[in-house]
């Protein structure tokens, strides 16, 4: 955290462009309060240092110690505020102006592709949720290989918990006669459970508190009646002689199921490098150009740079065609979620007006969304120009506040989990509401 976030609380650090509004900076102890004098004020933005009508203030701390800032601040853009006493310079600190769009939109970090021991993962769904929280995370969906009830199993262990971190349900599609992974973020019912033969039926035994988030799947299928419609359904394609007909029908297929389900279907890391790359190119390119899934997984899963810099790039280029891509960034995380260099490489912010499953499946469908690469020490961000600047704001200014107050409620959440039962709880009645009460302070979403 930069050491003025250290010495100084200032907010609210986001609000409306071209609105009038009053910033509080309030010192951290006496080492740096401020005296009883009048203090000049500078407001300056990042772009060209003169966001404001009234750049240069006179200000005198008010009777608690802090200084209060009234101004009108102009653009989408970051902007200093700098305090000097005299000609030497005390703090500068920074805060945001948004545009009419994104005013009432929050930012969400998440993850939406990892796995647990339920697949090929370490640990127990409900670890790998409060382990998530504890990183700073405000939503997660656990999507293990094939199978769709290990969300439902972390999201029911913490169904008394009272929390902001919003557990989303999931799975990863592994689907009959392609190679392709695709992800279900947040369908309200399986895609892999509706062939009977697959693990997500058979582990479960067809029993539909499993299959679905309230209990009513759609009718599963034999293997062979889901061979007949896919057959069927790729007689009406038409695609590029170089690309498998019936895997790419299986990919949209699958896609379609998953908007049934009222969920995001993403396609997953094309670029993994599975001996060879996981999705040949032509079948790439051509889901890219016909675009039938609702987002691409621009980052995630590997610290190699062939995957992620080849799905940024193809991003990118793509753009260059006018075709702009929602996107998202995952971990895709199979190991330990403390021990693993990989546990916390890739995420993605959503600026949603809620933290709750639909909304942001809508944000990211609408695009507002950016991918984040921790693989790192120096992040790096995926996306609109915009949002990366605004992301790279938040990054710096507001999740090293946000995430210390999640690492106590990802703390007691474990806790709790582990037979802690009581004094989990009375500690997490307390912490519960400190999330949104910070969304609330640092944010002016009116």
């Amino acid at each position: 955290m930069k050491m003025e976030l250290y010495n100084y609380a200032i907010s609210p650090i986001v609000f409306p462009a071209e609105k009038e509004v009053t910033i509080t900076i309030r010192p951290l102890g006496a080492h740096v309060a401020f005296q009883q004098k009048e203090y000049e004020i500078r407001l300056m933005d990042i772009d060209n240092l003169s966001s404001t009508a009234n750049a240069v203030q006179h200000i005198a701390p008010c009777g608690d110690g802090c200084i209060r800032v009234t101004a009108v601040f102009h653009g989408e853009k970051e902007h200093y505020i700098r305090i000097y006493d005299g000609d030497r310079r005390v703090v500068q600190l920074s805060v945001y102006s948004l545009a009419p769009d994104m005013a009432g939109r929050l930012p969400f970090r998440g993850d939406l592709h990892m796995h647990t021991c339920r697949s090929d993962g370490r640990e127990e769904p409900a670890v790998v949720a409060a382990n998530y929280r504890a990183k700073g995370y405000d939503f997660l969906s656990i999507t293990d290989h094939s199978r769709y009830y290990p969300s439902l199993e972390a999201m029911r262990r913490f169904a008394d918990i009272p929390t902001v971190y919003n557990l989303v349900p999931g799975e990863e599609v592994h689907l009959p006669m392609t190679n392709v992974h695709i992800v279900n973020f947040g369908g309200l019912n399986t895609v892999n459970g509706l062939i009977r033969e697959k693990e997500a039926y058979a582990d479960v035994s067809g029993d539909p508190d499993r299959l679905a988030l309230h209990g009513n799947p759609p009718a599963s299928m034999s293997l062979e009646e889901y061979k007949q419609a896919i057959a069927e359904f790729a007689e009406t394609l038409t695609v590029p002689e170089d690309v498998d007909r019936t895997s790419y029908a299986v990919c949209v297929w699958a896609f379609n199921k998953i908007r049934e389900a009222d969920g995001l279907a993403i396609f997953a890391h094309p670029y993994w490098l599975a001996d060879v790359f996981h999705v040949s190119d032509p079948l790439t390119h051509c889901l890219m150009e016909n675009h039938p899934f609702d987002a691409f997984e621009v980052l995630g899963g590997e610290n190699y740079y062939q995957q992620n810099g080849y799905q940024a790039a193809l991003y990118y280029e793509e753009w260059k065609h006018g075709r702009v891509h929602p996107i998202v960034g995952s971990t895709d995380s199979h190991g330990s979620t403390e021990h693993n260099r990989n546990s916390d490489i890739c995420s993605t912010i959503v600026f949603s007006p809620a933290n709750e499953r639909k909304a942001l499946i809508t944000s990211i469908k609408d695009k507002y969304s950016v991918a984040v690469d921790t693989i790192s020490k120096e992040y790096r961000l995926v996306g609109e120009e915009r949002f990366q600047r605004y992301a790279c704001f938040l990054l710096d200014n507001w999740y090293p506040i946000h995430d210390r107050f999640c690492a106590e409620e990802g703390r007691w959440m474990k806790e709790y989990l582990t037979g802690n039962t009581e004094g989990a709880m009375d500690v997490l009645q307390v912490l519960g509401g400190k999330v949104q009460a910070l969304f609330d302070k640092y944010f002016v979403t009116m």
